[in-house]
């Protein structure tokens, strides 16, 4: 017999019972969990209030970290025993009913088809004149980066402050992507796309974006950002003409597919009737968006490319390339080396603790079907490291972001620059835990829906939470290191 279909420690057959009481409302219940929850990460924070963000991320050399006032080891450690003591709070709460009612809550808040008529034609001009705009003024404005339009309008703009947007409101990306308006609007639809490429072609396209921004001068010289801009948006126009717009940006375009991942987080989401609430996250509950190891392989991307861009530019990073680089290896292959293999060391570890699920449950589940099943929790991971890693960033250079928008052709001489008190550190640190809460609360979801066993439903998550501890662990170990820019780039 299936494990999942043998009987419970109480003796039923493992299928779903009635509570015998609900004296609480359902949000009154979810109001008492979350105070828990954000007991346990705030007094993380406290506990290691002292640490600054270090920003580590490609392209903003310069920002500092405080030294510890805890034992490093100690800091780490108990940021993992926070995922791991909430993954133990949620596992005590097993009334389906109320798990259901939580990831399945919806307000229709407008009918919205005028407002999204509307915001689709503004939208759209806009992205069709801030591109050119953008790529003209690479190449013919200021060689500064805080003051060229180009530089400020696709890192603090885009890369920082949309995404931002696109996780915590919904995604916009399909109605101000230029490149789509531009396609939209020729003939199309030449060539059949094969249904077994899946999305691999947008994983492999995310690395590559990833790896000219590590490795290039796009995040400092305008010009080869200029360069780049119109490179890409040819092999986009070109690929959905040929293919089509709809395959394209869905499949292949790997931006796209970017934003709109990241929207599967955020609490407000477009329907045929109009624009609904619910709450953060449950669109990776509710929404069947990974489908497949493709899907998987791209989750995992979104986390390690900011896990790969945090370390290169902190200390232990540096010192990792020299010491390789000083073996005799080409620096530009040692960063490759590193960067791919811990790629293929992060899906590993993911796949194994689903193979990991699969074995010890003795289900008839397999460990491909867990692996696409448990991926979507990670995509809230991904967004607290993105906005652990950003939100400093955006904020410093948002006064440049206004100027430039505001005066694309006239930069300010002495652009404004803003310096964050320290306490933004502790900003960090909350935003790491918060993803990491999130996914453990959606992984406990997901479990639910798999199984009906509740000790099954319990034990599948077992090993990605395991997962999900060792990624908290290694992201405050790289916020707590300080930065220096990159060797040899």
């Amino acid at each position: 017999m299936p494990a999942s279909q043998s009987k419970s420690p109480d003796g039923t057959d493992g299928t779903p019972t009635q509570p015998r009481e609900t004296s609480l409302s359902w949000p009154a219940r979810l109001t008492g969990l979350t105070g828990r929850l954000a007991a346990l990460a705030l007094a993380t924070v406290a506990f290691v209030g002292t640490v600054a963000a270090s920003n580590a991320a490609v392209g903003l050399s310069g920002a500092s970290s405080q030294s510890l006032s805890v034992p490093r080891w100690l800091y780490v450690a108990t940021g993992g025993a926070v995922i791991g003591a909430s993954a133990l709070l949620a596992s005590f709460v097993t009334d389906r009913r109320f798990i259901a009612s939580i990831h399945s809550w919806r307000r229709a808040l407008t009918d919205g088809r005028s407002l999204r008529r509307g915001a689709r034609v503004v939208l759209a001009l806009a992205g069709v004149v801030l591109l050119p705009l953008a790529v003209y003024r690479g190449f013919t404005g200021p060689q500064v980066p805080t003051v060229n339009f180009a530089l400020v309008l696709v890192f603090a703009g885009m890369r920082a402050g949309f995404t931002m947007v696109t996780y915590l409101f919904g995604n916009a990306w399909p109605l101000l992507n230029p490149w789509r308006t531009v396609a939209e609007r020729l003939p199309n639809g030449f060539v059949a796309y094969p249904d077994r490429l899946g999305r691999w072609p947008a994983v492999a396209g995310l690395l590559a974006l990833v790896w000219v921004e590590t490795t290039t001068g796009v995040t400092s010289v305008p010009a080869t950002l200029a360069t780049a801009l119109v490179g890409y948006s040819a092999v986009t126009v070109v690929g959905a003409v040929l293919v089509g717009p709809d395959t394209w940006f869905e499949r292949v375009d790997p931006v796209s597919v970017f934003f709109a991942f990241y929207g599967r987080v955020a609490p407000f989401t477009w329907t045929e009737d109009g624009l609904d609430l619910r709450l953060p996250g449950m669109g990776l509950v509710e929404d069947r968006f990974v489908d497949g190891l493709d899907d998987v392989a791209f989750v995992v991307a979104l986390v390690w490319e900011l896990t790969f861009s945090g370390f290169v530019t902190t200390t232990a990073g540096v010192s990792t390339v020299e010491a390789l680089a000083g073996l005799g290896l080409p620096p530009l292959s040692v960063y490759l080396g590193l960067y791919l293999g811990g790629f293929a060391a992060f899906v590993g570890l993911y796949v194994l603790a689903a193979k990991l699920a699969a074995d010890y449950l003795e289900t008839y589940r397999t460990t491909r079907e867990l692996a696409v099943r448990f991926a979507p929790p990670l995509l809230a991971i991904a967004a607290g490291y993105h906005l652990a890693h950003y939100f400093a960033f955006f904020v410093s250079l948002s006064p440049s972001l206004v100027a430039v928008l505001g005066s694309p052709f006239s930069p300010p001489p002495n652009p404004l620059v803003l310096s964050l008190p320290a306490w933004f550190g502790s900003l960090t640190i909350l935003f790491v835990l918060a993803g990491h809460l999130l996914a453990i609360w959606v992984a406990h979801s997901t479990a639910y829906e798999l199984f009906p066993s509740r000790v099954q439903a319990i034990r599948s998550q077992y090993s990605f939470v395991v997962v999900m501890m060792l990624y908290t662990a290694l992201s405050l170990w790289l916020i707590s290191l300080p930065t220096t820019p990159p060797a040899f780039l």
